[in-house]
């Protein structure tokens, strides 16, 4: 049976809602699950590839896929006409050939269910950050970022931005800071490296259907594809073996959830949770969906909290069912059901996917937080977890009360003119980003996760350095604008103390 936590909220197991994301708003995917190849089995495959692809065939008879006989042909074979058709390969039928690159659409065939909640999770919408960059202001900074400072790219256009504004800014005493600026495609190789293998991006494909380097390969979680899937399902199953026992280990999730800037790896190995899966391995068994204590269980993992039909719970593709707040973003918000913004509505305007902008539960925060305490009460008890989240909480608000003085000065110093062109060359607005993506981050999933010190040393100290020195920047401008009665004199001030920048 069943234990509840009764905190003035029923955990009943919430019913099934409609979702947002729906597949079967894509034509594609209707074009696809109706399609009867002709005249072609795995054994047409197979003739080819077991002698150039032997790694990857080797893969799949090992999967469960073999076993119940989907191959070659149920993934990568399609109508001439579908969008993702690679329609020069050497091998064709009278109504089908083959496509490389295979989205979540094809896996729907299928796997529909899984499929649907993953589009309704906060994953299938790691795309819509930056690429809706003309609406979405963060969007916009992380394309700049990305190409126009990582990549060398100088004052060169990219998603659909303005060349000159999106220049704007970049150091010109040095030619390597526009090493790029005419050879734009040695910035998008190197973006493919970066951004894009976590969050995703648009996949092009040439004019035969032949994917582009720079945008494929990729196992981003919202890669957007032609026939208008949201990723392939590979950022958390492996080709060509697809196997789930792999994908429900924490390493599936290391792979993004890792760093400076989201640690979760690093927070989860430092916790007691951490601790005894490093030790006790053997007691977990990933082979299966249900989490049992005392024999698949000794302790959580990413796979056991946020997806396992675990004391009751459904099992979920959607990773954002249980989490009562956004702990990523600049300023933390409950998941009353989304985060809509000018860039998503953007995003959806393009057509490029299907997903879901208010990603969460269905009946909002309290329910996630309920369903999260289910998961708890499988191994604590009710005053126990009660308690932990409280705490939980509490750190949410102090992290948001840190951003809104932070936010304060930053609106300040922009309206009277005393931030730096080249925002990365500015001392504030460096300590403002670490402020949220590096040590903020870092505090709030440190104390949702059981990292003392994550949410202390990595985390709430940093945070507080942080404004710290962001407020001695903010009243020696002030000083200087109050001195000079102009902005520009009083940024040509060089700030007389030493701007320490964490990492």
């Amino acid at each position: 049976m069943k234990k509840v936590i009764t905190a003035g909220l029923s955990l009943a197991v919430a019913a099934t809602a409609s979702m947002a994301g729906s597949l079967n708003d894509n034509p594609n995917y209707k074009k696809l699950k109706n399609f009867h190849p002709k005249d072609v089995s795995n054994d047409t495959c197979l003739m080819c590839h077991k002698g150039t692809d032997s790694g990857i065939v080797a893969d799949w008879q090992h999967s469960k896929h073999a076993k119940v006989g989907v191959g070659c042909v149920e993934c990568h074979v399609v109508p001439k006409d579908y969008p993702t058709a690679f329609k020069s390969h050497p091998v064709q039928g009278t109504n089908w050939t083959v496509q490389v690159a295979v989205s979540s659409v094809t896996c729907a065939k299928c796997h529909k269910k899984e499929v649907t909640e993953y589009m309704n999770s906060g994953h299938s919408r790691g795309g819509a950050q930056w690429l809706a960059t003309p609406k979405n202001k963060h969007g916009y900074l992380m394309t700049k970022l990305s190409y126009h400072y990582e990549s060398l790219k100088g004052d060169n256009a990219s998603y659909e931005v303005d060349g000159k504004g999106m220049g704007k800014g970049i150091r010109t005493d040095g030619s390597v800071f526009k090493a790029n600026q005419k050879n734009p495609r040695t910035a998008d190789l190197n973006v493919a490296n970066i951004c894009i293998q976590c969050h995703g991006t648009v996949i092009k494909l040439d004019k035969n259907g032949k994917p582009d380097a720079t945008t494929w390969p990729n196992d981003g979680i919202a890669a957007l594809y032609p026939d208008g899937g949201v990723s392939n399902c590979t950022s958390c199953h492996s080709r060509h073996k697809f196997s789930a026992a792999e994908a429900r280990q924490p390493g599936a999730c290391t792979n993004c959830h890792l760093g400076p800037d989201h640690p979760m790896k690093e927070v989860f190995e430092s916790s007691v949770h951490g601790h005894i899966f490093d030790t006790n391995e053997e007691d977990y068994d990933f082979s299966t969906g249900e989490q049992i204590p005392g024999k698949t269980l000794r302790a959580g993992t990413c796979f056991t909290c946020h997806m396992s039909g675990i004391n009751g719970l459904k099992s979920t593709h959607n990773v954002s069912q249980r989490l009562k707040w956004n702990l990523w973003a600049p300023d933390s918000f409950a998941r009353t059901g989304g985060y809509e913004t000018a860039g998503w509505t953007w995003y959806k305007s393009q057509k490029l996917t299907r997903g879901n902008a208010k990603a969460g539960h269905p009946q909002g925060p309290e329910a996630a937080r309920g369903e999260m305490k289910q998961v708890c009460a499988t191994c604590h008890q009710a005053t126990f977890t009660n308690n932990y989240f409280q705490r939980v909480d509490a750190s949410v608000k102090v992290y948001n009360q840190y951003r809104t003085m932070a936010n304060k000065m930053m609106a300040d110093l922009k309206a009277k003119g005393l931030m730096k062109a080249d925002v990365w060359s500015d001392p504030f607005f460096k300590l403002y980003y670490y402020l949220w993506h590096h040590e903020g981050r870092r505090f709030r999933h440190g104390a949702a996760m059981g990292s003392p010190d994550y949410a202390h040393w990595h985390g709430v100290f940093q945070v507080m350095q942080d404004i710290r020195e962001m407020k001695d920047i903010y009243n020696y401008r002030m000083k200087m604008l109050k001195k000079y009665g102009d902005a520009k004199k009083a940024m040509a001030e060089e700030i007389p103390m030493p701007v320490v920048t964490h990492e």
